[in-house]
């Protein structure tokens, strides 16, 4: 997804491939977290997915949510051509949608983030420098 930059010295494809930040370094976990929360604001706006604030603090979610972002990017990159495949992933995006549900509060990136940072720095992971 466009408009992240990982940093020098990060390899954007090789955080994009991993769909799990558990066997990550603490630094490479942070970057990878910081590609999903670009993803996710990606997705919201693009596809109006109903994202819930503290989606980060739910592993299905994040899980889910990583997926989708990675399969989206395989189209926009142009790795993957298949009219058919992306039709799946539109009329998959309902399915993904009732994973999202858990949550009061719509995710609303500028009022989020600094939860956000916080429950990463709980977690273990560490800003880049």
């Amino acid at each position: 997804m466009s408009g992240w930059d990982p940093g020098e010295g990060a390899d954007r494809e090789a955080l994009g491939a991993t769909l799990s930040w558990r066997q990550l370094e603490p630094r490479v976990a942070w970057l990878w977290f910081q590609q999903l929360w670009m993803d996710v604001c990606v997705l919201r706006e693009r596809y109006r997915l109903m994202v819930r604030s503290g989606w980060w603090e739910d592993e299905i979610q994040v899980e889910a949510l990583a997926a989708l972002g990675r399969w989206v990017a395989r189209y926009d990159s142009g790795e993957w051509d298949d009219p058919p495949g992306k039709l799946a992933l539109l009329f998959d995006l309902q399915r993904v949608a009732e994973l999202l549900r858990p949550g009061l509060q719509p995710f609303l990136p500028e009022r989020d983030r600094p939860e956000f940072e916080r429950y990463l720095l709980d977690l273990g992971c560490e800003p880049a420098p």
